[in-house]
């Protein structure tokens, strides 16, 4: 037994309301079970209700076992004197609120029907990566329209959230938070802590004085990067190593320089080689110069892409490590790149601005984006493709991802549009 069971059951008031009345039989008549809280304090508020002769508005409490109230300490927190009943599956411990006032209790183990905690224990115990898997074909198309929407949304409001704390770290600069984005991001998922950190260490107000230099926007980068180590080299390596040796010198800056064992380059593509990575962000920081700027004024996925898309130095056309010769090749930054950047970077600082500013003209804009942009292809995608469930746009894999790594490896069905469906149509099984 869980207790978010217990939370849907209240929430959805599954359980015999006939001649309904707390343990010490006084009668129950309720009239709003009220919303479930996620912050700290009871688990559902604005509850109102009939206790006897007695109407009621305020909290209601929910534990497995009523003994919970003592061993998470709410006999002694005044807090939870405003509670109006407590709602248990067990009743196995009398309450009292901290003005020894006896709490209200309404048990449910013999008032919910036992078929409903079945079906609920069998679908978070599927061993499948989609709990539903089995029954998800059953479910209307309404339904699971409604939960890849609410799964979506939920990923761009958590995505925005956490722009808006790097805002605020950031004394409410919004250039400096898309820069520091910006350039985890170059990362992607191998090297991206690693980019957070070179990001950190070579502030933007150092990049924007020498922003109409590359040579000298690279040699901070690379030279923070830790690949400038070396006193030999071919002429591009040691002009870069000589301005570098100059900026550092004019910054000090060389105590939060990286290492270069921190940078993996195993299993990656030569196209996503760190040292590529740097060369094309700081093509990015000396040709669009004000980030922030130019994502807010863009409405136009296409002319985002042609603008990121920009050609690197010469030099990495025919390196992907320093000094060591390669076939000539192109390596500006590719259109998945471009995406990725405007899923994982654009999309969460729209949302947040808009959020920041009640504008829904920058939200909607970039919920547009997502459904422009073409979708990822990664396990989870796949996972849920092979359910014949359509994973058309990023707008789809994005919730996707969500559906899958929030709702269903927490087994959190109770949460869920489809778990709920498939819990109260059994026929659908």
């Amino acid at each position: 037994m869980q207790e978010a069971f217990l939370h849907f059951v209240w929430q959805y008031q599954y359980f015999d309301k006939n001649e309904l009345c707390t343990t010490e039989g006084s009668p129950i008549e309720i009239y709003d079970q009220g919303f479930l809280q996620h912050d700290a304090g009871p688990d559902f508020s604005q509850c109102r209700m009939r206790i006897g002769e007695l109407q009621w508005s305020g909290n209601v409490e929910i534990h497995v076992e009523s003994s919970a109230w003592v061993q998470h300490h709410h006999h002694e927190d005044r807090a939870y004197d405003n509670v109006i009943l407590h709602v248990v599956w067990d009743n196995d411990l009398e309450i009292h609120r901290t003005d020894g006032t006896l709490l209200p209790v309404l048990e449910l183990k013999n008032r919910t029907d036992s078929s409903l905690l079945t079906r609920y224990e069998k679908l978070i115990n599927q061993p499948t990566p989609i709990l539903c898997e089995h029954q998800y074909d059953s479910v209307s198309n309404i339904v699971k329209l409604s939960m890849w929407e609410k799964a979506l949304m939920n990923r761009l409001e958590r995505k925005a959230e956490e722009v808006t704390l790097l805002y605020e770290q950031l004394e409410n600069d919004w250039e400096d938070t898309a820069y520091r984005l910006l350039g985890k991001n170059f990362g992607f998922k191998i090297n991206a802590d690693t980019f957070l950190q070179l990001i950190k260490s070579v502030p933007l107000k150092y990049i924007h004085k020498h922003a109409n230099n590359l040579l000298q926007v690279e040699a901070l980068l690379f030279g923070q990067a830790g690949f400038l180590e070396d006193a030999e080299g071919d002429a591009y390596y040691l002009s870069l190593r000589k301005e570098y040796s100059f900026l550092n010198k004019k910054y000090q800056i060389a105590e939060l320089k990286l290492e270069q064992y921190q940078w993996k380059f195993m299993r990656l593509r030569p196209a996503n080689f760190p040292t590529i990575r740097i060369a094309q962000l700081a093509t990015i920081l000396v040709n669009l110069k004000h980030v922030f700027s130019l994502i807010l004024n863009t409405n136009s996925s296409k002319e985002l892409y042609q603008l990121f898309s920009q050609p690197i130095s010469e030099y990495w056309n025919t390196h992907y490590h320093f000094g060591k010769e390669s076939q000539n090749r192109t390596k500006k930054i590719g259109k998945p790149s471009v995406e990725n950047m405007m899923i994982n970077t654009v999309v969460p600082i729209l949302v947040s601005y808009g959020r920041k500013h009640q504008e829904q003209q920058y939200v909607d804009r970039a919920v547009a984006f997502l459904q422009q942009l073409k979708p990822e292809n990664n396990r989870i995608t796949r996972i849920w493709e092979s359910l014949d469930q359509p994973i058309k746009s990023a707008f789809d894999s994005q919730a996707a991802i969500e559906l899958h790594n929030e709702y269903c490896l927490k087994r959190r069905c109770l949460s869920c549009n489809i778990g709920v469906h498939i819990l109260t149509n059994p026929k659908e099984e």
